[in-house]
Order: structure tokens, then sequence, then C-alpha cells
């Protein structure tokens, strides 16, 4: 009887250590108009977004769930189908939110929570931004070179507002963190690494972050990124090829064999008989992700034709590389001499980007300074 007492006491201390240890936030509350469906808890990392959670919703629409407490502040978001509610937790605070499924997106709240409000109206700016560029590259002409300045007028604007009413006005709430990350076309509107007003905006939350939650991923991880900023400022962002004699020959290419994401080799020259553009660029420049956007609607109206990219990225960081071209549909490699690339010396790139149009012989016929309409020249050598 003394052994199962004694058991039981144990039990009851463990029980209790353990929730001592592991304190929970919960994420609770109602989403009308849900019936049958089911409602996903998605857990918004450094590196990915993962399901934590779902819940099968009855015809009062109620959910509940419990998540770690997290050592600084975390993300997650609510998800039915399209519909998403994005959140933010710094402790084992409840949050109670209330929507109606056909309008989630754009109307749920989170009752008695500031940071929340002000991460759901960042949110909704970006998805403005992402409308407005959409239709504006569905409108546009055939002045590549117009349209692309067009983007980054409203890419510019958003970030100037951004960085004034979110970042710089409260570096150390969970929306100014949340507002560096944000992408348009699949690309980080804020470039971390070639950027200077962008990097200090990076700086500005991670010395915050380093101030009251050093030892915190979040913390560590951002700060790197703003080491890795100020550093590649601080050093000539290209090469000086005055002294390099230009190798190019207006009827032949230089092959590149470089990797991909995965690893993969992959050569210019076995791309012979098909259109191609090959593309000198680095996805951390202010410009990657309006020109992204151009160059998807291109690829996605012309690959069928035998029209490919061949894009070498010189990004000094692979990791933000890998991540920013994971989900880019044509061949993208990079360089990891860059910005000592080899490829970029023997092309005579000077600036970022340059583009080179080679025809279905494995001709190299023009490159972007004598290019007045792109997609004309690329259905000429389709037509070749």
């Amino acid at each position: 009887m003394k052994r199962l007492q004694n058991t039981l006491i144990l039990t009851a201390l463990f029980a209790i250590t353990s929730c001592t240890q592991n304190p929970m936030a919960t994420i609770e509350g109602n989403i009308t108009e849900a019936e049958g469906k089911t409602l996903y808890l998605d857990h918004i990392g450094i590196e990915r977004t993962t399901v934590t959670d779902s819940v099968h919703l009855k015809a009062d629409g109620t959910f509940r769930f419990r998540v770690p407490q997290p050592e600084c502040f975390d993300f997650y978001r609510l998800r039915i189908g399209r519909e998403i509610a994005y959140l933010s937790i710094d402790s084992t605070e409840t949050l109670h939110v209330s929507a109606t499924l056909p309008t989630m997106s754009i109307a749920y709240q989170v009752d008695g929570s500031d940071d929340n409000l002000m991460l759901k109206q960042l949110v909704h700016k970006q998805s403005e931004l992402q409308h407005a560029v959409q239709m504006l590259v569905r409108n546009s002409g055939p002045e590549v070179g117009t349209t692309r300045a067009r983007i980054d007028t409203l890419v510019n604007k958003y970030k100037k507002e951004v960085r004034m009413e979110y970042i710089y006005a409260a570096p150390g709430k969970p929306y100014a963190y949340f507002a560096l990350f944000q992408r348009l076309g699949g690309e980080l509107i804020f470039a971390p690494l070639t950027v200077r007003d962008d990097i200090r905006c990076f700086a500005a939350v991670a010395t915050n972050l380093d101030l009251f939650h050093p030892e915190t991923e979040r913390a560590k991880h951002l700060k790197n990124i703003a080491i890795k900023g100020m550093k590649n400022t601080r050093q000539p962002q290209a090469i000086d090829y005055s002294a390099i004699q230009d190798k190019i020959v207006e009827t032949s290419i230089i092959d590149i064999n470089l990797p991909d994401i995965d690893g993969i080799e992959h050569r210019l020259t076995d791309l012979k008989g098909k259109a191609v553009m090959l593309d000198f660029t680095a996805y951390g420049h202010e410009q990657s992700a309006a020109r992204v956007i151009i160059l998807r609607e291109l690829y996605s109206k012309y690959a069928a034709q035998g029209f490919e990219i061949y894009q070498v990225s010189l990004d000094p960081n692979e990791h933000f590389w890998k991540t920013a071209a994971e989900n880019i549909p044509w061949i993208c490699v990079r360089d990891e001499e860059a910005p000592y690339s080899r490829s970029a010396t023997l092309y005579g790139v000077r600036e970022l980007p340059t583009y080179f149009l080679i025809n279905r012989a494995g001709e190299l016929v023009m490159r972007d300074a004598s290019v007045k309409d792109l997609e004309a020249e690329i259905q000429r050598l389709l037509a070749e």
C-alpha cells in the first residue's frame, strides 16, 4: 500500500513538473459556415511551414488547439483550403479567433491582441501589392523594361511604408519580424543581402531580438543574416572587368556546368535545339521579385514551344538561394564563386541582372542591352 502511495505521489510530481517545464498556449475560436471542413493549424518556422494539428469542424464551427510556449514569439496560421488567418503568439496566452469561411482571410478577428491586428493589416497590404503587380503584368505591353519599372515603383512604395510604420516604429514586435520575410511572386520583398536600406531593417529587428532574446533560434538566424548583409555591402559587389578581354564571339557560346538546388549539374550546351535565355542574377537583388514575375509569364507562355531559361545565381548565401529558387520552373544553378564568378567574368557581366539570348543552333545572338522587345525576340528565335 505504501509503495502504491509513493508511486502515485511520484506520478503526480512528474505531471506537475512536466506542466511547469512545458507551458502551452491556446488557439481557440469559431469558424462559421464551415461545417464538414477541415481546419489546419500550420507552424511557420524559420525554414519551412509544417502542419501541426487539424480538426474536422462541426456545425457550431468551434475549435481548440494547444501549442508550445515560444522562446520569444512564434507564428502560426489557420487554414481551410486557400482561406488563411495568420497569427503570432508570444506567451502562454489564449488567442480567440472568429471568422466566417467565405471571407476568413480578410475578415477574421483576434480578440484582445494588438500585435495580431497589425499582423493582419500587414498581410492584407502584401495581398494588395501582389494583386496590383499581377494586374500590371497581365495588362502590360511589349516593353518589359517599362513593366519592370512600374513594378519596382509599386514595390518601393510598399517597402517605404512598411519600413516606417511596421519595422522602425516597433522593431521588437512580432509583426516587424514577420514583415522582413514577406514575399512577392515567391521572392523576398526586402532583400537582406544586397540592398542597404533593407539590410538596415534586418539589423534593427536583429538588434532588438539579440538584446532581449539572444539565445533563441530566431535571434541567432536573423543576426546571421544581418551580419552577412552588412558584410556584402562593404565588399565589392561586382568584379572589375576593365582588364579582361571580351571572350564571347557572336557565333558560339562558352559552356557553363553548375549544380541546381538538388546538386544536379546542368550544362548550358546541352540545351542546343532550344531558344535559351542565359540569365545572370541574384535573388537577393532588390529587382528580383518583380523580375521573377515577368520571367514566369514568359516561361509559362513559351516553354512548350522550346524556350528555356538557364539562370546562374550569384547569391553569396547558398541557403538563401535554395529557399528563393525552390519553386522556380526553369533551370536555376548557382556559382559558388559568387561574386567572383569565372562564368560571369567570361561573359563580361558587369552588373546584375544581365541576360543573353542563344538561338537553337547554340549561338549567342544578343545581350540585354541590344534587346528592345524581349518577347518579340523570343518569338523570333523560336520561329527559326
